[in-house]
């Protein structure tokens, strides 16, 4: 079998000479051009910790390839920072960036016919956007996660991205000086590296590892490690095995795997934004997987690493330890994993682990099951009157199961700021926060800087928050996002009133408001559709085409819910 079965239509036709003349022109010598060609994409750019170095791994991994016989071609696509943009009209971009990046590979690599892919990734969107890529494409791929950041200190204590949100709940309250607030500002990210905790980067990371699609260790070796560069020169390998053995994502990608990745990020205590994403490549790799697939493993796995947010430990903590792959040899030899399948390496994930040791008693970063921080998931899906198509809950067991209090309304995300600074939240509130959902932020922004602004004031265990946005994977307390129809499209949340009674209950999973039906009814009636401040570009197509919270936010829809969507459109 020809390894270089895609480049070949360029670089062997003799038909087609102002292609081979563009290769040769770029460097490519004539025995270049009868060798495998492999993309290496990175999302790469300046002025971004978890983004500064990939460019440098990219090298890394170029350099492997080559060793390997094969033709390594460098690419970029975009990255957004949320730890950036967040709390910013930025934040619409991030969520959308994933199908950018997505959208960006797939057209990169299918029209330049790459033999293979290897992607560079280091931020929450860029690792499921190029995954979403790989299962379109289905060409021999892996990923390589650009790796954590190390933890920062100040007056000894223990900082990473989220004790910057908190520490101005703090200075709103007064209860920090300025000078600490900078101090910790400027300690809290030391260098390059994805957000510490088990945020979205490190969850996706950990949960794409299990997937099989990147090498064992590559979620949790640190951004600046012998080992993370060692992993980089050594994808090579493992892409000139794949291309002789003919693996594709969709080999790797199926539906048993998924079920792994949920079992992992749900022992991890990982970011909601796993359902999106998760859904969203189980999608591109034509494996349905829903909501409700969540709930099932939440309701049999429980949460045993003691993580940021909620937690006390960093992914560098757990990579000291043995990494990603010491808590995946647990959970098999506990038979919570199927071992039987294939990865990038070649060999199953049982294979993979045959000389790994798993996590004992000699630390506290995961707790034994039979000693769980919480018996069962922290991921809970809700229904009810205020979500009919559902919502996600991330309940970790430290802010209770159930709330119910008087909602407080904001139409945005800046008006609840500023509703913050006024101290309009007091102890016993529902905030909701509506109009921030896919169509209606537009872009589904994360609620982190007023979720940890309420931390900060100290109001983290006396209110609840749901929105039809998302959180970040840094954000806790008792939150529920996703709900579902979103405002924008008319949903029940947009219907809700200050001083209405909210009920939570992720025990029995419902989320509803104690409003009459007929009442609700009238406020239905007398409801308009919000205009969205945007006329064109990327955010105007956003809008068009992308798919509720429920269903991934992905944008290449199928006919069937392109109608189902357009009958609800005209409902509301």
């Amino acid at each position: 079998m020809a390894l270089n079965k895609y480049s070949r239509i360029y670089t062997q036709d003799d038909s087609l000479p102002a292609s081979q003349a563009m290769l040769i022109g770029s460097g490519l010598s004539d025995e270049d051009l009868r060798k495998p060609f492999v993309g290496i994409c990175s999302t790469g750019f300046e002025g971004n910790t978890c983004n500064m170095h990939l460019n440098g791994l990219a090298d890394q991994v170029k350099l492997g390839v080559t060793a390997q016989g094969l033709v390594g071609l460098r690419f970029n696509t975009i990255g957004v920072s949320d730890g950036i943009t967040n709390g910013t009209a930025g934040m619409r971009f991030s969520l959308v960036s994933r199908e950018i990046i997505a959208d960006s590979i797939e057209a990169m690599a299918g029209a330049h016919n790459y033999d293979a892919l290897a992607c560079v990734m280091g931020c929450d969107k860029n690792m499921p956007g190029a995954l979403i890529a790989m299962a379109r494409l289905n060409r021999p791929s892996l990923m390589v996660y650009g790796g954590t950041i190390k933890g920062g200190t100040f007056k000894g204590q223990q900082l990473n991205i989220v004790s910057c949100f908190e520490a101005y709940g703090k200075k709103l309250q007064g209860q920090i000086s300025d000078e600490d607030y900078k101090g910790i500002i400027h300690n809290a990210c030391p260098g390059p590296g994805a957000c510490g905790g088990m945020y979205t980067a490190n969850t996706m990371a950990a949960a794409i590892e299990m997937l099989g699609m990147s090498v064992p260790f590559s979620s949790s070796s640190p951004a600046v490690s012998a080992e993370k560069t060692q992993e980089c020169l050594n994808a090579g390998a493992y892409l000139r095995l794949l291309l002789e053995k003919d693996i594709k994502p969709r080999d790797i990608l199926v539906r048993e795997a998924f079920e792994n990745a949920l079992v992992m990020i749900t022992v991890l205590g990982g970011s909601t934004n796993a359902v999106l994403h998760l859904i969203a490549i189980a999608h591109a790799a034509g494996v349905k997987l829903t909501m409700e697939d969540f709930q099932a493993v939440s309701n049999r796995v429980p949460v045993l690493a003691d993580l940021k947010p909620s937690g006390k430990y960093l992914m560098e903590d757990l990579s000291a330890l043995g990494g990603v792959p010491a808590v995946m040899k647990t959970l098999l030899n506990e038979g919570l994993l199927n071992g039987n399948l294939l990865t990038v390496t070649g060999q199953t994930v049982a294979e993979n682990l045959a000389d790994v040791q798993p996590l004992g008693p000699e630390q506290d970063l995961l707790r034994p099951l039979s000693n769980p921080i919480k018996v069962d998931g922290h991921i809970q899906i809700l229904y009810g009157n205020l979500a009919p198509k559902g919502a996600v809950a991330k309940i970790t067991g430290k802010e209770g199961v159930k709330f119910e209090g008087p909602a407080v309304v904001f139409n945005s995300e800046e008006e609840l700021n500023e509703g913050i600074i006024q101290q309009k939240i007091k102890p016993g509130h529902v905030v909701v926060i509506r109009y921030v959902g896919p169509k209606g932020g537009p872009g589904m922004p994360e609620m982190l800087k007023p979720t940890s602004a309420i931390i900060g004031a100290g109001l983290g265990d006396k209110v609840a928050l749901i929105t039809d946005g998302r959180f970040s994977g840094g954000t806790h307390g008792f939150v529920i996002g996703h709900v579902c129809p979103e405002a924008y499209d008319g949903g029940p949340i947009a219907l809700v009133e200050d001083g209405d009674l909210i009920v939570l209950d992720a025990a029995a999973n419902t989320i509803q408001v104690q409003v009459d039906e007929a009442v609700m009814q009238l406020r239905r009636s007398e409801w308009q559709r919000p205009p969205v401040n945007v006329k064109q570009g990327v955010l105007l197509k956003y809008i068009r085409t992308v798919s509720d919270a429920s269903h991934g936010c992905i944008t290449d829809l199928e006919e069937d819910y392109v109608n189902e969507r357009a009958a609800s459109a005209s409902l509301a």
